[in-house]
């Protein structure tokens, strides 16, 4: 069987390839790239296209180095979502079909929030469906101009998936969230802006350059201190205060003992940048 996930490591170290595999990884230094590669059919995945973005994710786990990761689609869209077509090849078995894409892809979701690296969603042309809640749990995204947005799962008669229907109430609040989830109308980057899913929007043309400069910033920030800091806000909304005042002393000392806390607060004191190497 041909492998399903693309590597791409420079320098070379690892180099697994298939013919046009469903999902591609690129390691380049401290920035990975996570690429849908299903430009046909605008990134939807089948099974073995959400098995590999779990293997994808599972891999950066592993990646020595790593400070930043890009997730993006190949063409004309992020991501749209399941491939309908694998389902209604067979409809009577529905449920088992779309059941085993989501078993794949919820613990894909869960392990990509747990990177303790900042991820970057990069959204062009088409997110819908389960690409939508995946960018929501990005940390953040950058957005072209012309990107269209839907949560689509109404309109086939369906709910939500890939943890959308934490995330949304959580970032527009339950009423907006429940006329974006049950209408499921398409809105625009400055729509998604507005409502605080995308972090900015750019001009088509200057997309790449807007892109560059957040993984740039991100890649060259104080890792550990990122990774310590985003399990604390997602730990915050379950626990108590005195549960999370002790995660954040612990935090605060773990970074403590870093390389880039030594650098930090001594560029602090001598009033210059501090040269973060994420370690």
């Amino acid at each position: 069987m041909a492998a399903i996930l693309e590597i791409t490591i420079n320098p070379p170290q690892v180099n697994t390839l298939s013919t046009n595999p469903p999902v591609i990884l690129d390691l380049d230094g401290p920035v990975a790239t996570i690429r849908f590669n299903r430009p046909q059919s605008l990134n939807a995945l089948d099974l073995d296209g959400f098995r590999a973005f779990g293997d994808a994710v599972a891999r950066l786990g592993e990646y020595e180095g790593l400070r930043a990761v890009v997730i993006r689609g190949e063409g004309k869209a992020f991501m749209v979502g399941a491939d309908l077509t694998a389902v209604t090849a067979d409809i009577d078995h529905a449920a088992e079909t779309v059941g085993a894409m989501i078993d794949v892809l919820h613990p894909a979701i869960i392990a990509l929030g747990q990177l303790p690296v900042p991820v970057i969603a990069a959204a062009q042309g088409a997110v819908a469906g389960a690409g939508l809640s995946l960018m929501m749990g990005c940390d953040f995204t950058v957005a072209d101009e012309n990107t269209r947005f839907s949560l689509a799962y109404s309109r086939i008669g369906a709910s939500l998936d890939g943890g959308g229907s934490w995330m949304l109430p959580r970032i527009v609040g339950r009423r907006k969230a429940l006329q974006i989830a049950l209408l499921a109308d398409p809105f625009d980057a400055a729509t998604a802006l507005r409502l605080d899913l995308v972090d900015e929007v750019a001009p088509h043309d200057e997309f790449e350059a807007v892109l560059g400069r957040w993984c740039d910033r991100l890649a060259n920030g104080p890792t550990h201190s990122y990774g310590r800091i985003k399990a604390l806000l997602a730990a915050s909304s379950t626990n108590d205060l005195p549960t999370q005042l002790d995660a954040e002393r612990a935090a605060f000392l773990s970074c403590a003992g870093t390389d880039d806390f030594r650098e930090g607060v001594t560029a602090f004191v001598e009033k210059r940048p501090a040269q973060f190497q994420g370690r």
